[in-house]
């Protein structure tokens, strides 16, 4: 079973565009990391100070040390000058499946 990590961050007004390259180097380096299959952050086009990411790990320990590497913090830092106004994630235990289903 693979993880998949899904968040929606709502953000103020601004945050995005202030948040811009720190979220590019944390997109960038988080790709490189062993266990990291995939990892995305994307603004909603109706809504660009929604934030969405979806990460899909090979297991819960690569998402762990994830969570663990100095870029996450660095990470971590730009985001308490610009905190967001409403965060939600959910991580899934996940088995590929076919598409389209049978």
């Amino acid at each position: 079973m693979t993880i998949i990590v899904h968040a929606t961050i709502s953000t103020n007004p601004g945050t995005v565009d202030a948040m811009k390259s720190a979220i590019a180097e944390l997109e960038r380096i988080t790709r490189t990391e062993s266990g990291c299959i995939d990892y995305v952050m994307s603004t909603a086009i109706n809504d660009p100070d929604t934030v969405r990411i979806t990460e899909h790990w090979q297991s819960a320990q690569a998402l762990k040390e994830h969570l663990a590497t100095p870029h996450v913090a660095a990470f971590s830092t730009a985001m308490q000058k610009h905190p967001p106004k409403a965060m939600d994630v959910k991580m899934f235990e996940a088995k590929e499946e076919p598409f389209p289903p049978r």
